[in-house]
């Protein structure tokens, strides 16, 4: 049995990963902004404990994970979940609007991090899930500042593996593809307020005219995936990347066939740089 943190968890992945992680026998703090909007079979569960956590105020950080440490006296598990959307092309973008998505999907799961990582390194093990995105692999058109926040839990959790395995602490990304989540629902995302005519036609705008067709149209099954989660962080050793879904895999292999495309003119050229005349 194992302690586990769980952000965002009022919905989609984080409340199913929730339910999976109960079952599996484990005793789970799960984490929102409103401690209400959490499904009644969580806020009812025996080992099951809510804590109010928007990720945004490091206060509530800090007190939500205090109170973790006092009921169930350690945390093995925590899985940064709480995340938004921010759909437009990036000149459409305000300078607000980026920094709101990054003060969540970053600077937020930065901060839980740094406030469970003393306990975890009291105790000298912990395991750290990271949700990120197919998108965090690849840069796709009419969300690019969504992108750019889930390339970078990718890089943090990569880095975060090397600096925390000698303290017996381990981190892993998980990049599902499109899950039937409320991830596409106003409260989850937001759409810039400016629309500029000349991405009309363009890859930026079929997204963003396209989301509200796409939601909860998406392939992927969320209680599969959360179980999939649950099953691999209970494992001995983390991946350092865990893809969920099919769409995730193809994408990923697109990604990968066009980089090589792209560096092997280069190669000869790129490669002499290094070398002195």
């Amino acid at each position: 049995m194992a302690t586990w943190l769980i952000t965002g968890a009022a919905r989609g992945l984080g409340a199913e990963m929730a339910r999976h992680a109960l079952k599996a026998g484990h005793d789970v703090a799960v984490g929102a902004r409103r401690v209400d909007a959490l499904p009644d079979d969580l806020r009812g569960a025996e080992r099951c404990h809510p804590v109010t956590l928007d990720v945004t105020d490091q206060a509530q950080i800090d007190r939500a994970v205090a109170q973790v440490v006092d009921r169930f006296s350690t945390i093995d598990v925590l899985v940064n979940n709480a995340g938004r959307v921010l759909v437009g092309a990036l000149e459409e973008v305000t300078d607000a609007e980026a920094r709101s998505l990054f003060d969540v999907n970053v600077f937020g799961l930065i901060n839980v991090t740094r406030a469970v990582l003393p306990t975890m390194r009291a105790a000298g093990k912990g395991k750290i899930v990271h949700i990120g995105s197919r998108a965090g692999f690849e840069g796709e058109p009419g969300v690019s500042l969504y992108s750019a926040s889930k390339f970078a839990v990718a890089g943090i959790s990569e880095a975060l593996a090397r600096e925390l395995g000698p303290l017996g602490i381990q981190s892993m990304v998980v990049e599902p593809g499109a899950f039937r989540t409320d991830l596409f629902d106003a409260s989850s995302m937001s759409v810039s307020g400016a629309r500029l005519a000349a991405y009309d036609g363009t890859p930026a705008h079929l997204v963003r005219d396209g989301v509200d067709a796409a939601n909860h149209a998406q392939p992927g099954d969320p209680v599969k995936g959360a179980a999939l989660i649950v099953e691999v962080t209970d494992g001995e050793t983390l991946p350092s990347h865990l893809l969920v879904g099919s769409d995730a895999y193809e994408r990923l292999e697109a990604k990968n066939a066009m980089v090589a495309e792209h560096i092997a003119p280069w190669r000869s050229k790129a490669l002499a740089t290094a070398h002195r005349d």
